[in-house]
């Protein structure tokens, strides 16, 4: 079997293109885009170190054709052409080195696996055949088929494609997601133009003022000062004796609120003294609806909202609920766990009397809808001292009793037939006891229930539930507004009642 030549796998690619030509089942590799050899001519010694060739078909044939070289003519194999081409240059030490390396290289190919045979790979195709004198076929040249790499192309561009495709779905998706994010802000920017006109009007309004402020002042200059203080005395007393023929009245509309302050946990207790001169404007704060027994006295509201403490009280007991309420100098509230009212005087700082309320539930026996301890709500108005609460006696529904300021006992009790439990939150206004139907947004004035009378009646009077949830609110006389302590904001709202004036020919 004629011997054959080994080849290296790494050297079959060569620039842009490789032809593979078999002489006789020996294969020979060249650059088809640049190698200006014929197909059955060994290539030069740079092609033997840059790809792979084979030149005979057997040992016999290369001696023939190394006897019929001349002396003076380096081997370069059989019917070789031995002039120079263009291109094909190589410089003289390059062609002494392949002088050397050829006949080396030849023997290493030859002298391996002489029995092995190279055929054709698959993915080449017949692309032209040499034939001598004879007829005989002394050389083929093979092509690489471009199926399959026509196939990994179009494979490819479709994957380019989807890949573009999904590139835009995701640019598209973020960009809409990024629209949804601004769209909030559309309704901020029309709330900016509302304010924006608010503040045009304030603007004029002051503008306004301003002159008119000056007018008066132009007046008042005219006046010797004795004389304007003694008119604003006379003014003060008549408007004292028009609040003196004002009986009590009728709850008609709740406004507002003015949020006073924001300070404390979600539930608490803030107040003023009904009972107090005018001069006296002692605030107290009690913050939290169990376990704590602190409470916090400010001299005045301005001080209350700029945290100025003037004093502070550390109670015996620990209170439950909201609900407690200052009146005449002492402190009203339910002691903890128990059904107990203490009375603790701010003059002396202790408790001056306790007394259980009979039959009254507490520790969130009957609460209100928000619960938080508020079984035993205290409060007061203008005719007296009140306690609002629940007994299984009434069916867990509303007891309203009033006490006496001094020795808390029981002087008069109302059994109403709301549930205590489905009451937000009530105050008592002249006698009335007025009960919301919840704590939380949408809440109103839902049930009126006379101490007069000892009727009641359905109402629909709503309020503004500012802060979302209520956990006291309570009446206070002097101020005829309602204190409330709403999510942690201490508000005050405006009461509008139905008033009855008195003349000097009433009997």
């Amino acid at each position: 079997m004629p011997p054959t030549r080994v080849y290296d796998k790494r050297l079959m690619s060569y620039e842009r293109g490789v032809v593979k030509t078999y002489e006789n089942h020996r294969m020979m590799s060249f650059p088809s885009s640049r190698s200006h050899h014929h197909p059955c001519k060994p290539p030069t010694c740079l092609h033997l170190l840059k790809l792979f060739c084979g030149q005979c078909e057997s040992h016999a044939a290369y001696s023939a054709l190394a006897a019929r070289r001349k002396p003076t003519e380096r081997f370069r194999g059989p019917a070789v052409n031995n002039k120079r081409r263009k291109g094909n240059c190589l410089p003289n030490r390059m062609r002494a080195l392949c002088g050397v390396l050829d006949p080396v290289l030849l023997l290493m190919l030859f002298g391996y696996y002489p029995s092995m045979t190279i055929g054709p790979k698959e993915g080449w195709q017949v692309y032209s055949s040499a034939q001598d004198a004879d007829g005989r076929c002394i050389c083929t040249v093979y092509v690489m088929k471009m199926e399959t790499q026509m196939k990994g192309l179009r494979s490819k561009f479709r994957q380019i494609e989807a890949d573009r495709k999904n590139i835009m779905t995701r640019n598209f998706q973020e960009l809409k997601e990024k629209m949804d994010e601004l769209q909030p802000l559309i309704p901020v920017l029309e709330q900016y133009k509302t304010d924006a006109k608010l503040i045009s009007r304030f603007k004029e309004e002051i503008r306004n003022l301003s002159a008119a402020l000056i007018g008066i002042q132009e007046e008042v200059g005219a006046y010797d000062y004795e004389e304007l203080h003694q008119r604003v005395l006379s003014l003060e007393n008549r408007l004292r004796s028009c609040m003196s023929k004002l009986t009590c009245g009728k709850l008609m509309k709740i406004t507002g609120p003015v949020t006073i302050k924001t300070s404390g946990t979600r539930f608490g207790a803030w107040m003023t003294d009904p009972q107090a001169s005018l001069r006296n404007n002692r605030v107290w704060y009690m913050d939290s609806y169990t376990n704590n027994k602190i409470v916090r006295e400010y001299k005045s509201m301005d001080d209350f909202v700029s945290g100025v403490e003037s004093r502070t009280y550390n109670l015996p007991f620990k209170w439950a609920g909201t609900n407690h309420v200052v009146y005449n100098g002492s402190l009203y509230y339910n002691k903890y766990q128990s059904n107990i009212i203490v009375k603790y005087g701010f003059e002396t700082g202790r408790i001056q009397t306790q007394r259980a309320l009979e039959y009254a539930g507490f520790h969130n026996v009957y609460p209100y809808t928000w619960g938080g301890f508020s079984d035993i709500d205290l409060m007061a108005d203008e005719l007296g001292l009140w306690a609002v609460y629940a007994t299984n006696q009434n069916a867990g529904n509303i007891v309203i009793s009033q006490l006496d300021p001094q020795s808390l006992e029981v002087l008069k009790t109302w059994n109403t037939e709301y549930s205590k439990r489905n009451a937000g939150e009530s105050f008592m206004i002249c006698g009335t006891l007025y009960i919301t139907n919840s704590h939380l947004t949408g809440a109103k004035v839902y049930y009126a229930y006379s101490t007069k009378t000892s009727t009641y009646e359905y109402t629909d009077i709503p309020f503004h539930n500012q802060y979302f949830h209520m956990s006291m609110l309570d009446y206070n006389a002097r101020d005829r507004a309602l204190y409330a302590w709403n999510n942690g904001h201490q508000v005050l709202f405006n009461v509008t009642l139905f008033h009855v004036i008195k003349t000097d020919d009433d009997s």
